[in-house]
């Protein structure tokens, strides 16, 4: 996989992601995908750039599914992937597996929009927004 191009994330899960039940707690999850996008925003796009642009690109839904249990010290990693580019919206798939395996622990899927705060509302999708999607989208796979 070209990690430039298919962005995959590794966290591995510590004492303070876990609840009482010895696992990992599901707004951790949330916290780990976050990460992810994070990711994929550091390598596709230029944030500062966007903000001084007074454009945010922001989280409007995300719809979770819980697979798997991760106790202490598994490692995850953590896939992102485009499933829709919009005229407004963007919807990544994000799934979560155990390292090294095809074992799901939690797939995801988040929309997004451009928010512009000097209009106070969501935006149709600017160009170059528009083409850095298109360009992760176009390097990878869709199931």
């Amino acid at each position: 996989m070209d990690n430039c191009l298919n962005p995959s994330t590794k966290i591995k899960v510590r004492g303070y992601h876990l609840d009482l039940y010895g696992h990992v707690n599901n707004t951790r999850y949330l916290e780990f995908l976050e990460e992810a996008r994070w990711n994929v925003k550091d390598l596709f796009f230029d944030i500062p750039k966007l903000h001084n642009q007074d454009l945010n690109l922001v989280v409007v839904n995300i719809n979770i599914n819980y697979r798997a249990s991760a106790r202490l010290d598994d490692v995850l990693e953590i896939f992102t992937k485009v499933s829709r580019i919009g005229h407004k919206s963007v919807t990544l798939k994000q799934e979560i597996f155990f390292e090294n395996t095809d074992k799901i622990v939690a797939d995801a899927e988040v929309t997004f929009v451009i928010y512009d705060k000097k209009m106070g509302k969501a935006v149709e999708l600017p160009v170059e927004i528009r083409q850095q999607f298109g360009r992760l989208a176009t390097s990878q796979k869709m199931d």
